[in-house]
């Protein structure tokens, strides 16, 4: 058996492990488990996993503008849940022994299986967090030592991203789940898509209401001018924007909004690595704008030259980037078979 444990903080974590896991299959008959918390927890089961709903990972404060509060208070928020999560790790891991531990960014089990002397494999993106400023960073900084420290030891490290090897790391590039069809135009017509369309995208939490708010404004100026079609993909937090009178298709939350992604003509999102990925590897155009000062998707954001002031200047983009050719967009190979069979070598 494999354990697998994904972290449930946003769905990136989730999907990206949905195409490895779906890789995993087809190379072995280990049975596969998967530990998290929803809305993770969702997705998985949805495409027929043994998935245990255990973890409750604590939100991050976000503000009406989409700015992260209280950083350090969300810090100390998430040490008290590695430390409830560490005691979930340890029943599952005392209760199948000698089994392999994969962890995507799920660091409570990578610690509980080193001190059991399991063989551990990590998909991260992370190699050390940046959320605290000032006299406080002291804090983090012992913690990106302790994450460091954990990652060494680790049998090996997957990062979904271009780079080169070195020692127990691999990166193998982006991880996206695959297509139903590989045929974009009987995927639109599959997804009810016939127009150029935009879909904007927040992910799994309520994080990203200002930005949809925010696209939905500029949409109604560019549909004014030209033929579009917009998506709202709001996820399981959100139901309907308030005071809105944009024509707009809400797909709510949906298992398969990769398909969405290389449908649409553009992709509007917070800047997670998920939906990144998605438009790279499939060939969509996209705008990632990201929570401020949440440094991950800031970083994520600035490599793609954007920021979130671009929020401000959505119509402007939106205008630009709707008429770009999706054969000027980058299109990366996907890495999710080269990262199962990296987690295979475990096993065998």
């Amino acid at each position: 058996m494999i354990l697998f444990f994904t972290s449930p903080i946003g769905l990136g974590h989730a999907t990206r492990d949905i195409a490895i896991c779906e890789e995993l299959k087809s190379l072995t008959k280990e049975k596969i488990s998967i530990i998290t918390g929803s809305p993770a927890y969702d997705i998985f089961l949805n495409y027929g996993y043994s998935v245990e709903n255990v973890y409750n990972p604590e939100n991050f404060d976000i503000d009406s503008l989409m700015q992260l509060r209280s950083p350090l208070k969300w810090l100390f928020k998430y040490f008290m849940y590695y430390r409830r999560c560490k005691q979930i790790a340890t029943a599952f891991v005392d209760k199948n022994r000698d089994e392999l531990i994969v962890s995507d960014e799920d660091f409570a089990s990578i610690a509980v299986g080193e001190k059991k002397n399991r063989k551990r494999v990590v998909i991260t993106d992370l190699l050390e967090t940046h959320f605290v400023k000032g006299m406080f960073s002291a804090i983090e900084s012992r913690m990106n030592k302790s994450m460091q420290s954990m990652l060494i030891k680790c049998n090996r490290v997957i990062i979904p991203d271009t780079g080169d090897d070195v020692d127990n790391i691999s990166y193998v590039g982006p991880i996206v789940r695959k297509l139903s069809t590989p045929d974009r135009n009987q995927l639109r017509k599959k997804l009810g898509i016939e127009k150029r369309t935009i879909l904007v995208s927040i992910g799994g939490t309520s994080a990203g209401r200002h930005l949809i708010e925010k696209a939905s404004c500029a949409f109604k100026k560019l549909v004014l001018e030209m033929d579009l079609d917009l998506i709202l993909a709001m996820g399981p937090s959100l139901n309907k924007l308030e005071n809105n009178y944009t024509n707009y298709r809400n797909i709510g939350f949906v298992d398969n909004l990769h398909e969405y992604v290389c449908a649409s003509d553009l992709v509007v999102s917070l800047a997670g690595r998920s939906t990144i990925d998605e438009s790279h590897v499939y060939g969509t155009p996209g705008i990632f704008i990201p929570i401020k000062d949440h440094f991950e998707q800031e970083q994520n954001a600035r490599q793609l030259g954007y920021s979130y002031e671009d929020i401000s200047r959505l119509e402007t983009l939106m205008r630009e980037k709707i008429e770009t050719s999706r054969l000027n967009s980058p299109k990366l190979k996907n890495g999710a078979e080269i990262a199962a069979k990296i987690i295979m070598e475990m096993i065998c």
